[in-house]
């Protein structure tokens, strides 16, 4: 099939939509399952090469959770703990695959931005993945193979129009890509740049010790970056994106909004967050929500009389300010990524607050001397890889 016709283009208005293959040949999609459309095969196809590039750069399952042409979360696999079961909604006794705890992980980045989401799965999707996905508000999913079992789950989500792409892995995009802005054409290599342990060489700070764990986390954060809009900054830890700030202006922008994202994600495995006495009616969404509204400075908004009752079966106590900064404080060992240089070191004074030990950037500020100086004050290690990572 050379051409899919789409129900309309990023908005309803935007008529005629369609995706097609220029040069005549087949399109290496193909649609088992409802109708996506256009925002969602731009999420799809995006989404996909940042998996295949992060399994061929690490050996390990990879999967991501797209939404609006930027991931909200990607990651590797690695076995999920009984905190990550239990922040991620996941059973104790649920057997999982690789690919599995790799989607799991990926969507529990930021479980807020990700409803609604676009999966994407380096490896063949299973029972274990879709029966995940079947409990969470998604699009679609694109993968290069389905179980029947997997198929058999997925038909049923949405009524049976949940969208269920499959990729040939093997496809190779032509060399230069186009596309039409205001009825004019721009033009440019495909960006084959690859992410690999040779560009982590050139350290720059006194502290030059870089664990294989931080080099895993390198890539993963620099690879969801090259599939970011960019300017784009991105927290990692132990193989999982858990904080990304994508499309912001300013670099600093970037830094604090995936800081907070990332600090999160940690607050989500507090203690007081854990044992929130939720109501058993409540939905994962509105508990999502729930704990994001109380982990901030207005959690009075859902603690307050009249409200807590609706997802609470008792008034929880607040986790006040003061003991949110000391539970970000224990968080250690992350890596952050930037598609660009930092021009100021004010960049790593907010990495360093939630517990920054790596920075890989390409460097080439005129003031890389003070990025690095501010570095060396922290006893963090940062990799110079010379290539910025843009992505419109």
């Amino acid at each position: 099939m050379n051409e899919l016709e789409l129900k309309y283009g990023c908005n309803p208005n935007q008529k005629p939509s369609r995706i097609y293959m220029k040069d005549g040949s087949d399109l290496p999609v193909t649609v088992l399952n409802g109708k996506p459309g256009y925002i969602n095969f731009l999420d799809a196809l995006n989404s996909w090469q940042l998996v295949k590039e992060l399994k061929e750069a690490t050996g390990l399952p990879s999967a991501a959770s797209f939404k609006h042409v930027s991931p909200a979360g990607a990651a590797v696999y690695r076995e999920l703990s009984d905190v990550e079961r239990k922040i991620y909604f996941v059973k104790e006794d649920a057997v999982l695959s690789p690919i599995a705890c790799a989607y799991i992980r990926a969507r529990g980045t930021d479980r807020l931005s990700s409803y609604g989401d676009w999966a994407a799965l380096s490896d063949i999707c299973d029972a274990s993945v879709a029966e995940y996905l079947k409990a969470e508000v998604s699009d679609g999913v694109i993968a290069p193979g389905y179980t029947e079992e997997a198929m058999e789950i997925l038909k049923t989500k949405k009524n049976g129009k949940y969208n269920v792409v499959q990729i040939d892995p093997d496809y190779e995009p032509a060399p230069q890509e186009c596309k039409d802005v205001f009825g004019i054409t721009f033009e440019q290599g495909h960006n084959n740049y690859k992410i690999t342990d040779e560009i982590f060489t050139n350290i720059v700070t006194a502290n030059k010790e870089l664990s294989e764990e931080a080099r895993i986390d390198m890539k993963v954060s620099l690879i969801t970056l090259k599939y970011t809009q960019s300017n784009s900054v991105c927290y990692v830890k132990n193989g999982q994106a858990i904080g990304v700030g994508a499309g912001q202006q300013s670099r600093i922008h970037c830094t604090r909004l995936a800081g907070q994202k990332a600090d999160n994600w940690y607050l989500r495995q507090n203690p007081k967050v854990l044992a929130l006495p939720f109501l058993d009616t409540v939905r994962r969404a509105d508990r999502d929500n729930a704990i994001d509204v109380y982990i901030s400075d207005e959690y009075e908004d859902v603690l307050r009389d009249g409200e807590w009752q609706k997802v609470f079966k008792v008034q929880p106590e607040p986790l006040t300010r003061e003991e949110r900064q000391a539970w970000i404080a224990t968080q250690t060992g992350l890596t952050v990524g930037s598609d660009a240089f930092f021009p100021f070191g004010d960049n790593v004074e907010r990495a360093r607050k939630s517990g920054v030990s790596y920075i890989v950037e390409p460097g080439g500020s005129i003031r890389d001397d003070h990025v690095i100086a501010t570095a060396d004050k922290y006893g963090i290690v940062m990799a110079f890889t010379g290539m910025r990572l843009f992505h419109h």
